[in-house]
């Protein structure tokens, strides 16, 4: 069928860490099958989705984070977030979990030991020891959550949609942005009906801009339609661009318009049209967060808006301080840090206080695979591709 290799890896020091033959032949869809089906027919069979690395996890080669940095390096869409999955691969986001989870159980062995010895009286050094202790570890853990989170929306994406007036300048934005003439431009109000989507890059982090139709009030069916849809837009983003047009300022309508938006939801407002009205493409303070007077026909200020934009979702051009974390590791570091500050307001209440510490230990555990349950793993390996 093909001239080939058969590659020998010898257990423990193979991925699994079982005995594994590899095949390499020429490809071809074809001779792939025939190899396959050959192969099968012997006694093999198909791989489950990500059974290789379950079985990794398994027999210790991995830990469970670990495990999930592969799914997340095969499927990794930039350069930065390829880069950010190796790092969480190669064990560092599992170095730091184990780096508090050791502190935990130094903290945990000397509380258990006051319980054990009711008799011994505690110096108050001790315990304000404890305090300091645990206050410093509830930090770790908060400044981990946060490069977790850098490197899911580096994974994922930021969800960024384009809202304002018609004939604001929306349209020529998500030009801009992308580089490429993707959305239709036009001097006529209301051009867009129905929301556009595409997938940029900026600075290593995917975007999927939404360009929305111009909110004003219509007697067109057709545009409030699209005017409802701009809204349900808003309600999924992640972060709103407000489009104003630097002639006009910000009117009326657009504070209307803000004032509609989502709590808490990061906004950059654009002074769009800057070109048209003679003003220098800067960034200013506003209420509602950052200006940018800008043009999109021009291109001044628009290294402003990246800038903004990275600044949303936590980070430069570098990923060195983010790693590749799911949203069950932020749950889990988020009880872990719940935990650690109730602990250290318990004072001399050391069952109360045991307790506690052993929450934000076992919570920790779930991150690594050290206490998980089966149908956890089961869900996480069954998200693989077929054999990886």
């Amino acid at each position: 069928m093909d001239d080939g290799i058969a590659l020998y890896f010898k257990g423990p020091h193979s991925f699994t860490g079982e005995d594994v033959i590899e095949l390499q032949g020429h490809g071809g869809l074809a001779v792939n099958r025939l190899v396959l089906e050959r192969v099968v027919s012997l006694g093999a069979r198909i791989a489950e989705p990500g059974e290789f690395t379950r079985r990794a996890f398994l027999n210790g080669r991995l830990d469970l984070a670990q495990a999930e940095a592969v799914a997340d390096l095969i499927e990794a869409s930039t350069a930065a977030a390829a880069r950010c999955a190796m790092r969480s691969l190669a064990g560092e986001f599992s170095e730091r979990i184990r780096e508090v989870s050791m502190a935990l159980v130094e903290l945990r062995m000397f509380v258990e030991a006051t319980l054990d010895f009711p008799e011994e009286a505690l110096d108050p050094a001790d315990l304000a020891d404890i305090r300091v202790r645990l206050d410093s570890l509830a930090r770790k853990v908060e400044e981990i959550g946060a490069a977790g989170r850098r490197g899911i929306v580096l994974r994922r994406g930021m969800r960024l949609v384009l809202v304002g007036r018609p004939n604001v300048g929306k349209s020529s934005v998500l030009n801009a942005l992308s580089g490429e003439d993707l959305a239709i431009v036009s001097p006529i109000p209301g051009t867009t009906r129905d929301a556009l989507r595409e997938r940029i890059e900026i600075g290593g982090v995917p975007v999927h801009v939404v360009d929305t139709a111009g909110v004003r009030d219509s007697n067109d069916q057709v545009e409030n339609l699209g005017i409802v849809r701009t809204w349900g837009e808003v309600d999924r983003a992640d972060a709103v661009l407000l489009l104003t047009d630097s002639r006009d300022g910000i009117s009326g309508e657009d504070e209307v318009i803000l004032q509609r938006l989502p709590a808490g939801i990061p906004v950059v407002t654009i002074c769009n049209k800057c070109d048209l009205t003679g003003a220098i493409a800067r960034r200013e303070v506003g209420p509602a967060g950052p200006v940018i007077t800008m043009s999109a026909l021009t291109g001044a200020g628009l290294s402003l808006l990246r800038t903004a934009l990275l600044e949303i979702v936590g980070r430069d051009e570098a990923v060195e301080d983010s790693y590749m974390a799911r949203e069950r590791h932020l749950d889990a570091l988020d009880r872990c840090r719940r935990a650690l500050v109730a602990a250290a307001s318990l004072g001399e209440r050391f069952e109360l206080l045991a307790e506690e510490l052993r929450g934000a230990h076992t919570a920790l555990g779930e991150i690594v695979g050290e206490c998980t349950a089966d149908d956890l793993l089961g869900e996480i390996f069954s998200r693989f591709c077929i054999g990886k």
